[in-house]
């Protein structure tokens, strides 16, 4: 029977962290708190049955129904007004984040062209790590005839009792390819 994400970083993972970092408590050690997916859409602005689209194509992805986010401030260069909506954004956590980021690791990531690794440097000083996906078809849920715009999106890695160096090292363990140092 082949492992769950979440059922290798209990019983692999989780060990070796502790071990590696001197942690005690299984509680306080680095672990996957949630993950959040952001679509930026630009043309909202003019045409409102886009974020419809956008909306959908998310709630495929994420398989969770996805939030409107509006603008927070007007700015006039880009003849956007306070909440205007102008993206999709989706909260994973739990099991939904533990399937989308194995998912993430075994599917998408190898249809990905030119890929050379994750980099190293996207990770704050909390430990999250944030990456950019240039298209929504990696995912093959998404169905490539009713897409009317490729677009792409943000992936935030949100890590709970972490720094950067945990959190790459939690990544690495649960099978992240980052890039290699030259």
């Amino acid at each position: 029977m082949v492992m769950s994400l979440y059922q290798k970083y209990n019983q692999e993972v989780l060990p070796k962290l502790k071990k590696e970092f001197g942690i005690s408590n299984d509680l306080a050690a680095p672990k996957i708190e949630k993950i959040v997916l952001n679509v930026g859409v630009a043309e909202a602005i003019g045409s409102k049955d886009v974020l419809g689209k956008v909306k959908e194509q998310l709630a495929t992805i994420s398989g969770q129904m996805p939030k409107i986010t509006k603008a927070k401030k007007s700015i006039s260069a880009f003849k956007l007004k306070e909440k205007d909506q102008i993206g999709v954004m989706v909260t994973l956590r739990g099991k939904r984040a533990w399937n989308f980021f194995e998912r993430f690791i075994a599917i998408v990531i190898p249809r990905m062209r030119d890929f050379r690794g994750l980099s190293k440097d996207k990770f704050d000083k909390a430990g999250n790590y944030s990456f950019g996906l240039t298209e929504q078809i990696l995912f093959p849920e998404v169905d490539y005839a009713k897409i009317d715009k490729i677009r792409g999106m943000v992936v935030t890695v949100v890590i709970k009792n972490s720094d950067a160096q945990k959190s790459q090292k939690l990544l690495e363990l649960l099978g992240a390819p980052f890039q290699k140092q030259t």
